[in-house]
């Protein structure tokens, strides 16, 4: 585990998990939009194997960033060494936790009420506002990463 720990890959003083983590949600809304164009193609199964998959993904990359960060001694201790205003950072976790948490409640209620939404032409709807979440996760997380480990 204590790999996790080491200097990471992106130049900044952060850890490779947080690295790693900020990397893959970075990529996150490129990959969802890829997926979603395999809907608009017809491309339906899929689609929805992807989804999950990604989704799975997702979960198990939140799983294993939540324990580096217990591990690692949690905000306070990623927030030493940063120029940036405690409180101010504070604020902006907190922002980026809300969207994260609302966004895996209605990813997973998309991928979980897929079958009904489509009988009440609601998921595409759905899958929108589902990109839009994962899409403002990621730009969040960059921005808590740029306070912690760039300025």
């Amino acid at each position: 585990m204590d790999y996790m720990f080491h200097t990471g890959f992106l130049g900044t003083r952060a850890p490779v998990f947080m690295d790693m983590v900020t990397l893959i949600v970075a990529l996150l809304p490129v990959l969802m939009m890829g997926i979603i164009l395999l809907a608009r193609a017809k491309n339906y199964k899929l689609h929805a194997r992807l989804q999950w998959i990604l989704y799975l993904m997702s979960v198990a990359v939140l799983t294993y960033f939540e324990i580096g960060v217990r591990v690692g001694g949690g905000f306070d201790s990623f927030m030493q060494g940063s120029h940036v205003q405690h409180n101010y950072a504070f604020i902006v976790l907190i922002f980026h936790i809300a969207i994260s948490v609302i966004t895996l409640i209605v990813w997973t209620t998309t991928l979980l009420m897929a079958k009904k939404q489509l009988q009440l032409n609601k998921h595409k709807q759905a899958g929108k506002l589902t990109f839009l979440g994962v899409t403002l996760t990621s730009l969040t997380g960059i921005w808590v990463y740029l306070l912690m480990f760039v300025y």
